[in-house]
């Protein structure tokens, strides 16, 4: 079971975007040696705009990471690789699919979806959330697919695709246009899509 997860916001320094992505693909076997990361995502977010996107079973894994060497690497290049520090958000997870196995591949697309509850229709959201998921689970180009609620109280879902096609489809299908129907109903702000590429992935 996964419940808890972390978001991670890395701004690049003006020519060092080939160095992060480096730096990312390079952390994958570290990640690969942590059994309480059951999903770990580094995407690239815009022109210098990256992060990364992980879940866990419980609270125990999620801080073994945050003390782990990947943060650690992520700290030791700091300095001459991003304008600030990493910005780190922690999130509960409320629903999510995972495939029954790794597909052999990195996914190449993500989205990342967020938006603040209608004062008094948290509750609402995160039924309409949990719901959502029988819906992405008969989405056979939706690889992963995960609904949290910020620490900072917005919510979101954060999905990756093999490619263009399967985002495209996932974003013209159900669970969007569900979402826009009860807008009105649970939403406090219009959601904020970001379109992804992904760098690196593990998908256990």
């Amino acid at each position: 079971m996964i419940s808890h997860g972390m978001l991670v916001r890395l701004e690049a320094r003006p020519g060092k975007n080939a160095e992060v992505e480096e730096l990312l693909r390079s952390v994958r076997p570290m990640v690969g040696n942590e059994p309480g990361t059951a999903a770990w995502f580094g995407v690239k977010f815009g022109r210098l705009d990256y992060g990364i996107f992980d879940v866990f079973p419980d609270e125990a894994s999620r801080d073994a990471h945050m003390q782990g060497p990947v943060a650690q690497a992520l700290t030791e290049r700091q300095a001459d690789l991003f304008t600030t520090a990493p910005k780190f958000e922690k999130l509960h997870v409320l629903a999510h699919k995972l495939p029954p196995q790794s597909t052999g591949t990195v996914d190449a697309k993500a989205i990342l979806l967020t938006f603040k509850s209608k004062m008094g229709h948290q509750r609402d959201v995160e039924h309409f959330l949990r719901g959502a998921e029988s819906i992405v689970q008969d989405e056979p180009g939706t690889t992963a697919w995960f609904a949290f609620h910020l620490f900072s109280g917005d919510y979101g879902i954060f999905d990756v695709f093999p490619d263009k096609g399967a985002r495209f489809r996932h974003l013209t299908g159900q669970v969007p246009r569900a979402l826009a129907k009860n807008a009105f109903s649970l939403l406090g702000s219009v959601p904020d899509v970001e379109l992804m590429d992904v760098v690196q992935e593990k998908l256990n």
